[in-house]
């Protein structure tokens, strides 16, 4: 890091970095972690994308959206736990960093170096997972260099290196299959780029894990982010702002990609495609765009959160996001189904009906019975 010395009194604590590159200098609130001030821009083509080197509410609102949310199940007792406040003062212990993006903050006049300390090629501690994940009592003195400090989502979660690769590891109730059985769907199409999940069990509790798609030269840029690189207009809608937004940044194939997210999605009932759990993968060093991201992150589908009796296919009323409150509205923004063939989702049906028969078995034929009929209204609807 460069050193940078202001007037006593208005000394700013750290800088945003970019690999090793410095972008912007800010204070962090040393009570709750959040930027409370910004200071000099060192690289505005590195500012995280969506926010302004002006406005400290929006790069506030992009490191804040970077920590645990509240929502997170257990996080209250963590947090007590670990001694630690808030979400944003418990990132701050880890620099930041995480496993999605080449993004941290290095205190000022600490030399530190991107090599040295980012957790795609150097080891983590897993005292912070122990504690988030499992509820367990912390080391006297824990050490918090780990990605689990900042993984979003409201979910129990931690990263795990196994045979030097880094996987994330969820739990749930029913989520962690309904991860497998997206996984299963794609799998069958094979022609849809999603990141494969596989389901393990851990004291008779299931859990899904899935190897991180992002590397040491490439980043994940969330469709927020993407969204906010320009101002939506009022007579456009969301879809069509987010589309908007991909061809003036020069995503490639952003449309074929949405095609096939929005079936997906409508085809396992997913409730929560939010804007954090999509977007791009862009080169980490030259900044240039390489693909939207693969399709990850479906567990909250097939009717999870639903009584076995509101269980069921529906044309109609199932919730949808991001674009639409409904998938039967949603669905029309597809432009392409030729890509889909339903010959080859034959034996999907048997497999999930299997798959959720150890865990579910009062709800695997509800399950299945409506997954099949969802399949069903779909074909209706391209032909």
């Amino acid at each position: 890091c460069s050193l940078f010395y202001l007037k006593e009194g208005d000394k700013l604590n750290y800088i945003l970095m970019h690999k090793d590159i410095p972008v912007i200098q800010f204070k962090l609130d040393k009570n709750t972690g959040s930027i409370s001030k910004i200071g000099e821009l060192y690289s505005k083509e590195h500012l995280p994308l969506g926010t302004s080197e002006t406005n400290r509410i929006s790069l506030n609102r992009w490191w804040t959206n970077r920590s645990i949310p509240n929502t997170r199940t257990g996080l209250k007792y963590a947090l007590i736990a670990l001694k630690t406040p808030t979400p944003e003062l418990l990132m701050k212990e880890s620099y930041g960093l995480s496993l999605s993006d080449q993004y941290w903050i290095c205190p000022e006049h600490t030399p530190i170096k991107w090599e040295k300390v980012n957790f795609f090629t150097n080891n983590f501690s897993t005292d912070a997972g122990g504690v988030l994940f499992h509820s367990k009592k912390p080391h006297k003195s824990p050490n918090l260099m780990s990605p689990d400090c900042t993984t979003n989502g409201w979910l129990r979660k931690k990263w795990e290196i196994i045979n030097g690769k880094r996987f994330l590891m969820k739990g749930g109730n029913q989520e962690p299959l309904n991860e497998v059985i997206a996984s299963n769907l794609m799998r069958h199409i094979t022609s849809v780029n999603f990141v494969p999940y596989y389901l393990m069990t851990e004291d008779g509790k299931p859990y899904s894990l899935c190897e991180n798609f992002i590397t040491p030269n490439t980043e994940f840029v969330t469709a927020c982010s993407i969204f906010k690189t320009q101002k939506k207009k009022n007579h456009i809608s969301y879809y069509q702002h987010f589309l908007n937004c991909c061809e003036a940044l020069g995503i490639p194939n952003y449309q074929d990609s949405l095609n096939k997210m929005l079936t997906i999605d409508y085809i396992i009932a997913n409730t929560d495609r939010h804007l954090n759990n999509f977007g791009a993968i862009r080169n980490a060093d030259t900044l240039e765009w390489i693909s939207m991201v693969p399709i990850f992150d479906s567990g909250t589908s097939l009717w999870c959160e639903q009584s076995i009796d509101q269980i069921k296919a529906s044309k109609d009323c199932i919730p949808s996001k991001p674009f639409k409150t409904n998938h039967k509205q949603q669905i029309k923004l597809v432009t392409d189904f030729t890509w889909l063939d339903f010959k080859r989702l034959d034996g999907f049906i048997e497999e999930s009906n299997e798959l959720l028969a150890e865990h579910f078995p009062k709800r695997r034929n509800q399950i299945c019975t409506s997954l099949e009929n969802q399949i069903r209204i779909l074909h209706n609807l391209t032909l």
